[in-house]
């Protein structure tokens, strides 16, 4: 399509990149704490919801209970604590709506470069804006004083998917989740998904229930998971919101399962035997018998070095006890006509291969990010306080836990970046960056042993080992530490260029 260069440029306050959960959270936030300042959202695609638009393979939900992922300030009403994506979309529509959101979400903006001036202390976006009808690609830019970019930590253009010997020797349909095709009719077939992170462990119950169910679904993996069971309903939140009503409950119901998950996290890392024998008797009770628990769901690391999964009512134990689903543990040697062949020798048949192999980590969407005339280079910037980066002025990034709901923490965020802005104003700062200690000992940001935070490392940001630099996944550590001092000797503060007699002088603070 033509592309047309537009010569207007339109000048911000904020510019929220992301119309997911971080994106619509953080503009309700910023509306309501930050009157006055003109804020906009920039979303690349045509929808709000990011992951959970994105994504459209059967059975896709949050691995999460919504009285943590949600929003503080948004009941969640729906009785299904672990819900579908369909239902996520829709609160985050109702989140948007309520709260004069969506007036200011700019579909089809995609932000492909980021330019910073010292100079005039604002970032200049190259944006292109694609017409719904035309197809026709404008290009703008759009200056502001600040970014928060809540563009998520994937690829949203590419899934990791490994090449397999012989792939195209294969007589079915090989499909990435992430690329799921809406006319794929998997009824009555022979399904095989490669993978057992999150992805799989959804699919597998899902391609099997309802009329257009497959007639067997083989998850085959080449290192077990840890696999939890949680109820799909919280009975003790359905009682809170009954006796406190519906906004005391959810609050009581969100700071119960805080700290019940804080608890259990940190009971699986200090006691990692004692946690691997309690999943090992859960799964056992939950298999047919005589199961091979040891090879099929015994993990080589310790729980939490990895997310651990979760089955909604057991429903993923429920389908291998059926018959219906079953799990290979093996390497994979190639493919074939009829399948896939395996080290073993065996060969597992299939119509449908499934390549639930993860994710392509990504920061920003990829854009060149520029600070005058140097691009950056990510990987050399250390994150401060998870959402700061060294090296990057007025820039801010969404990036929630691992371990725990995203959105707790993208909450602690938003919160500080608006004391943070509040502290520059009144005291005429216009430019914050912080600065790291000559000779600090780093380590990756995504602190996980999971493949796609591996693959990523080398191209992503990196953290310190002591806060403010370390990437707490502790919702009681990060409260403390946002909710404290707005800044500290390793954050830098300056103002514009002031006009002298014969000369330009800049005025920096340390803080």
């Amino acid at each position: 399509m033509a592309t047309v260069i537009s010569e207007a440029v339109e000048q911000l306050d904020i510019v929220i990149i992301g119309a997911g959960i971080s994106g619509i959270g953080a503009a309700t936030y910023f509306t309501r704490e930050l009157p006055g300042r003109s804020i906009a959202v920039l979303e690349g695609r045509d929808d709000i919801g990011g992951t959970w638009d994105l994504f459209r393979y059967p059975g896709i939900r949050s691995d999460s209970d919504l009285h943590t992922f949600g929003y503080e300030f948004k009941p969640w009403r729906h009785e299904h604590a672990i819900a579908d994506a369909h239902l996520i979309k829709d609160y985050l529509q109702e989140t948007a709506d309520e709260n004069g959101v969506t007036q200011l979400i700019r579909f089809r903006h995609k932000v492909v470069r980021a330019d910073w001036s010292t100079e005039d202390a604002l970032w200049t976006l190259t944006v292109e804006v694609t017409d719904g009808g035309t197809g026709e690609t404008t290009t703008r830019l759009i200056r502001t004083e600040w970014v928060f970019a809540a563009t998520g930590y994937y690829k949203y253009d590419e899934g990791f998917s490994p090449e397999f010997p012989e792939r195209d020797a294969f007589g079915g349909v090989v499909v990435h989740p992430q690329h799921w095709p809406e006319d794929l009719d998997y009824t009555g077939k022979k399904v095989v998904i490669i993978g057992s992170g999150a992805t799989a462990v959804t699919m597998v119950p899902a391609m099997l229930t309802g009329p257009g169910a497959a007639a067997h679904v083989t998850m085959l993996q080449r290192t077990p998971t840890y696999i939890m069971s949680m109820p799909r309903v919280d009975s003790m939140a359905l009682t809170l919101t009954k006796l406190l009503g519906e906004e005391r409950g959810y609050a009581a119901t969100r700071f119960k399962n805080i700290w019940m998950e804080r608890a259990v996290v940190k009971g699986l890392r200090r006691f990692p035997n004692a946690g691997r024998k309690l999943i090992r008797h859960e799964n056992v009770k939950r298999l047919p018998q005589g199961f091979d628990v040891d090879k099929h769901f015994n993990p080589p690391y310790n729980p939490w070095d990895q997310r651990l999964c979760l089955a909604p009512d057991g429903d993923f134990f429920d389908a291998i006890k059926r018959g219906d689903a079953s799990v290979v543990t093996d390497r994979i040697l190639r493919f074939s006509e009829r399948g896939i062949v395996l080290e073993s020798g065996e060969e597992l048949e299939a119509d449908i291969i499934v390549t639930a192999t993860g994710l392509n980590m990504q920061l920003f969407g990829g854009m060149p990010i520029v600070v005058d005339g140097e691009k950056v280079d990510l990987a050399q910037s250390v994150a401060y306080r998870g959402m700061l980066l060294s090296g990057i002025p007025n820039w801010a990034m969404a990036i929630g836990y691992t371990t725990s709901s995203w959105t707790l923490k993208v909450s602690l965020m938003c919160r500080y970046f608006i004391d943070l802005l509040r502290h520059m104003e009144e005291n005429g700062y216009h430019e914050a960056v912080p600065v790291p200690q000559p000779g600090m000992e780093h380590r990756p940001v995504m602190d996980l042993a999971s493949g796609y935070a591996r693959r990523g490392a080398p191209f992503l940001p990196k953290q310190g080992t002591t806060p403010p630099w370390r990437m707490s996944m502790s919702y009681q550590e990060d409260a403390k530490l946002l909710r404290g001092p707005v800044f500290d000797e390793h954050l830098r503060f300056s103002t514009r260029p002031v006009s002298t007699v014969g000369s330009e002088e800049r005025r920096t603070v340390h803080v």
